[in-house]
């Protein structure tokens, strides 16, 4: 989705590969926890479009920060959903202890470190107050019931005609006309699989720095945030 919004003129795209790239964005983001008043223009400065934690996980807030803004919420099969999950719980970079990896890798070991209350609030968000991160994403049936929970509750939060409830496997049409631009005459990006993110977290840990997955992002359109995935 990132590569898509950048590829239609939407972006730069904020992601969580965004903080991973730069650790120092960690800083826009811990004010967030506090619970008082986000300036929102700060956290997402030089971004058209937000999509995957952290910024999904504050899409209430977005939309009525940006009242303009349409919402995409993507979908998929909710199971495949729950074994990537665990996948990335398990194995992604809020695992990574500082004093295991190079050197040129610790900042952001640091950063995903900083990140945890709201990555952790984030999860309790979707799986319930009794969640517990340590213990890693819920069984399947208990993860799926959150997750179409989820669906439900975006759906019942947003007007119609401002979401787009969309995957992935629906290609260009759908998104296009929801946004009102023209479907590029190529390929939906297919990017950031399971295989991609192992190399990449792996080249991390061995050689300290991040192998970008993504094409450089297009100019931004303006200066709101045109949308912004749930």
């Amino acid at each position: 989705m990132k590569a898509a919004l950048e590829r239609l003129g939407l972006g730069p795209c904020h992601h969580m590969f965004e903080i991973l790239s730069n650790p120092k964005q960690v800083d826009r983001w811990l004010p967030t926890v506090a619970g008082g008043p986000v300036d929102w223009d700060r956290v997402l400065d030089g971004y058209s479009s937000a999509q995957d934690w952290p910024s999904s996980g504050f899409w209430p807030e977005l939309a009525a920060a940006y009242p303009e803004a349409k919402v995409v919420l993507t979908v998929r099969d909710p199971r495949r959903w729950h074994t990537s999950f665990g996948n990335l719980l398990a194995n992604g970079p809020a695992q990574m202890a500082a004093d295991d990896l190079p050197e040129a890798a610790r900042p952001v070991a640091e950063a995903m470190q900083r990140m945890r209350p709201l990555l952790d609030r984030h999860g309790r968000d979707l799986f319930g107050a009794d969640w517990d991160p340590d213990a890693g994403v819920p069984d399947e049936d208990t993860a799926v019931a959150a997750f179409e929970r989820y669906v439900e509750t975006v759906r019942a939060g947003l007007p119609a005609d401002r979401l787009l409830v969309f995957d992935v496997r629906e290609g260009w049409d759908p998104l296009c006309s929801f946004l009102g631009v023209e479907a590029p005459d190529e390929p939906f990006p297919h990017l950031n699989d399971a295989d991609a993110l192992k190399e990449m977290f792996g080249r991390l840990m061995t050689e300290g720095h991040v192998a970008v997955p993504f094409p450089a992002a297009a100019p931004a359109s303006d200066g709101e945030v045109p949308a912004a995935p749930a």
